[in-house]
């Protein structure tokens, strides 16, 4: 079984894996978090399967703009753009990141603590 057979995220994008897509492009896809930290709990994932934020290569580095251009994009259509909202990209193990593959969280809706950690 290939990486990308593995992946859970991939497997979303390849429409193996059902899930409440909001956003879908040629290059990124957003859902909703199954296991939501905050009222608004999205996800934004590239298509390509890129294991974490340190893998991430110089030719694959307008990614990175293409997802926050979607997070914008989804924090305005949700209506939580106004009053705010947090963009994370965790990277490996002891940074959170529980999914094995380059994903942001766009987290809004209700006020967030100013502590990260």
């Amino acid at each position: 079984m290939s990486e990308r057979d593995e992946c859970i995220f991939c497997r979303i994008a390849d429409g193996k894996v059902k899930s409440d897509l909001l956003h879908q492009d040629s290059e990124v896809i957003a859902f909703r978090d199954i296991n939501p930290l905050a009222p608004l709990h999205l996800l934004i994932v590239p298509r390509k399967h890129i294991p974490s934020l340190v893998e991430l290569e110089a030719e694959d580095s307008s990614l990175i703009g293409a997802m926050v251009n979607v997070a914008n994009w989804l924090a305005k259509d949700a209506g939580v753009a106004e009053k705010g909202y947090r963009l994370v990209i965790n990277c490996g193990p002891e940074g959170g990141q529980g999914v094995p593959h380059l994903h942001m969280h766009l987290l809004g809706g209700r006020q967030l603590g100013s502590k990260l950690g």
